[in-house]
């Protein structure tokens, strides 16, 4: 099954490519995995510069080689320290001799939890980025859980680096590099507005329009939404026009796409049910029961499932075969909590 957008036929299942180790056994099985998922029909591969000390961007390179460019997306991210996996030496030594001493970074620009979103820093990410992953262009660039610049810098600092940033973006997209951008996110659009990493998409969509106009390349969003995390779907909190909206709507409304990452909560909402449960989501395999929630919800757009195992990827595109449930059966089940 596919969705459409903005000329692209964005399939509903995508590779997600952020566990295992760094290591040859791991990037063997990913590139199997990617290469068969591709083959039968997966058109979304999602990684990230510091997955796996960037081994996950390069395996997603060499799995593209033999495919038509056009007919893969593939959405990379940028925002956190990333070594590479064959570097020679201390990992914090060739930090500081890469970017510090270069000018890259200043240690005022790096919060607590290794993020950085400046124009340098995500300059050079997202160039490296484009070399690990030997491809002329990046069909999607996420900034890499932006609110975590909220932890340390107030909110007026994090709005003109992210005008900044999408300035250097949107100058990628001119020069053929990159076809669009977003904010992939774990905290920022599930949390009340209150609280100190919230992101206020519409201020954020606004940043887009006075930095690339009406014709801005943002519109992208990545967000966690599983049975045990429902506030992309039921926590109102964004505004549009003075109507209160729950993040997916406000997506929706805005004209951006929505990636849905932790469907499974990494395989711990995998659990055996009872019969009644697997004819409620109208499925056969516990395994189907969290991504039959996730992909039946209005408002999703592509689900990312993290899959390093031909195996799983096989198990998982078993869900095609079955019709997702009416939206308004999911509304039913969270509003009853019955879930």
């Amino acid at each position: 099954m596919y969705k459409n957008f903005l000329g692209m036929k964005l399939s509903e299942i995508g590779i997600g490519t952020y566990l295992g180790q760094p290591d040859d056994q791991t990037d063997k099985s990913y590139l199997e995995t990617i290469t068969e998922g591709i083959k039968r029909g997966i058109t979304v591969i999602d990684t990230a510069i510091n997955y796996r000390n960037m081994r996950s961007e390069i395996i997603v390179g060499k799995a593209i080689k033999n495919t038509d460019r056009k007919n893969v997306y593939i959405s990379t991210k940028g925002g956190y320290i990333a070594v590479p996996y064959n570097i020679q030496q201390d990992a914090t030594q060739w930090f500081k001799e890469n970017f510090v001493q270069t000018g890259i970074v200043s240690p005022s620009e790096i919060t607590q939890t290794g993020n950085i979103i400046t124009t340098k820093y995500i300059d050079w990410a997202f160039e490296q980025s484009l070399k690990n992953l030997d491809t002329e262009y990046i069909d999607i660039y996420f900034l890499h859980n932006p609110e975590d610049q909220l932890l340390k810098f107030d909110r007026e600092a994090f709005l003109d680096r992210l005008r900044g940033v999408f300035r250097l973006l949107e100058g990628k997209i001119q020069e053929g590099k990159l076809r669009f951008y977003g904010l992939a996110t774990w905290n920022g659009f599930r949390v009340p507005e209150n609280h100190q990493q919230y992101l206020n998409l519409s201020e954020i969509y606004k940043l887009a329009e006075e930095v690339g106009g009406v014709n801005h390349h943002f519109r992208f969003i990545q967000l966690p939404y599983n049975l045990a995390m429902l506030e992309a779907y039921n926590l109102k909190n964004q505004e549009i026009d003075g109507e209160k909206l729950s993040t997916l709507e406000a997506a929706e409304k805005l004209g951006i796409y929505t990636y849905i990452s932790a469907p499974t909560m990494q395989g711990r909402l995998i659990r055996p049910v009872a019969p009644e449960i697997l004819e409620r989501f109208k499925v056969k395999k516990y395994s189907h029961i969290p991504i039959q929630f996730v992909r039946s919800t209005k408002g999703v757009g592509t689900t990312l499932i993290g899959m390093s195992k031909k195996q799983h990827l096989l198990e998982n595109l078993e869900i095609e075969d079955i019709p997702p449930l009416p939206p308004e059966e999911i509304d039913n089940m969270i509003n009853s909590r019955k879930i």
